[in-house]
């Protein structure tokens, strides 16, 4: 009789087996739910491409072209769930190589890989560019980071999400640039080549996003912009998907406009965000901890630069675009790799992991999990 109340107590204090269990549950009613909404604005990202010259938001599309002529519309949820698939392997990948799948690293996994603003979000937002920016900012952290063709890979990793999309300039750039000098030069040292090589990858980079931001607009009237996607469209009779060809001649300033337009509403949801990056507070305690026993004091104050250098550029993003729950999303998805990154720097001391029998670690860990994503533009 003791020893079975011994087994209850035991679980719940450490229900974190249970609450990993949740998370998959809710990832696959978040898809199921997904895949009946119709994919407006990912679905038109599959079907331009380079036909009338170099313009902005086209590498998908252009892939999507060399193996077939007829888009369908399955084609972005069997994309985007192959990637976010890929993703999730990756990031169990590194979350083994970073930390151990223990006990004692359990509660850690469970309040990253099941935060809303990680992977279920990654499944709400499915077809859309984010998670290619997260997928091969963890796959640089897996690489070796020895030579320079770590930095070499990172400079094509970037050119690739500019390409895909220019605003991961903001969005993921900053976050590689970040694991790429902890990984990197922080670790391996500053040379001459080193040195020259990232500055020149920099400029390339910066290049890319200028030539796409002020370049890239769509050539030909819209009309006849439209006319071509009909034709890569295997269904050309679903006319509403392309209800968002505009973006393609949207200019800069009318972004700007807009988001600012919508800004006293879209600002309603502030609090929403706070409250939800106050129920990671283990994480962050966690975060803390490992920058506060890094052996060098420059790593420290490195990091902590880069944190705040990572976050202005979303703050740059808020201001731009007003797809605010993706945009917070993200960031705290760059917090999360930027953490495993810090951890693989030489420290002083262990840090001691997420509490897995604390009970307001607990609640904190079951509210994060019962969350199931957080949005695009506006909270939930």
């Amino acid at each position: 009789m003791h020893g079975g109340c011994h087994v209850r107590v035991s679980t719940w204090q450490t229900p974190w087996r249970l609450l990993l269990a949740i998370n998959a549950a809710i990832i696959v009613g978040v898809f199921i739910h997904k895949i009946q909404l119709p994919p407006y604005v990912p679905y038109v990202h599959l079907l331009v491409d380079y036909h009338f010259g170099f313009i902005k938001r086209a590498l998908i599309g252009a892939v999507v072209a060399l193996f077939t002529a007829k888009v369908p519309v399955w084609l972005v949820f069997a994309l985007g769930g192959a990637t976010w698939l890929v993703t999730l392997g990756l990031y169990a990948k590194l979350f083994r190589k970073t930390f151990g799948f223990t006990a004692k690293t359990l509660p850690l996994f469970v309040f990253i890989a099941g935060s809303p603003f990680f992977l279920k979000n990654f499944m709400h937002t499915l077809g859309h560019f984010d998670i290619y920016g997260c997928a091969l900012a963890i796959i640089l952290l897996l690489l070796p980071a020895g030579s320079v063709l770590f930095v070499a890979t990172a400079a094509l990793f970037s050119i690739i999400l500019v390409l895909i999309h220019h605003i991961h300039l903001l969005m993921y750039v900053p976050t590689i640039i970040t694991i790429v000098v902890i990984r990197h030069y922080l670790t391996y040292g500053l040379n001459r080549t080193n040195v020259t090589f990232g500055i020149v990858s920099l400029l390339i980079v910066s290049a890319l996003f200028f030539a796409a931001q002020f370049l890239g607009a769509m050539p030909v009237p819209e009309a006849d912009f439209v006319v071509y996607l009909k034709g890569r469209m295997a269904d050309p009779s679903r006319t509403e998907l392309l209800q968002f060809s505009y973006i393609w001649y949207q200019p800069l300033a009318t972004e700007i406009s807009d988001t600012w337009g919508r800004l006293p509403h879209n600002i309603l949801g502030v609090p929403v965000f706070a409250l939800l990056i106050w129920l990671h507070t283990p994480l962050w305690r966690y975060f803390v901890g490992l920058i506060g026993a890094l052996e060098s004091g420059a790593h420290r104050r490195l990091v902590a630069t880069a944190l705040v250098g990572v976050s202005l550029a979303y703050v740059v993003m808020f201001a731009m675009v007003f797809d605010y729950s993706r945009w917070i999303s993200n960031w705290a998805v760059c917090m999360f790799l930027i953490l495993h990154a810090v951890k693989m720097l030489p420290a002083t001391r262990e840090t001691p992991p997420v509490p897995a029998e604390d009970r307001d670690t607990n609640i904190f860990g079951l509210i994060v999990t019962l969350i199931p994503r957080v949005g695009i533009v506006r909270p939930f």
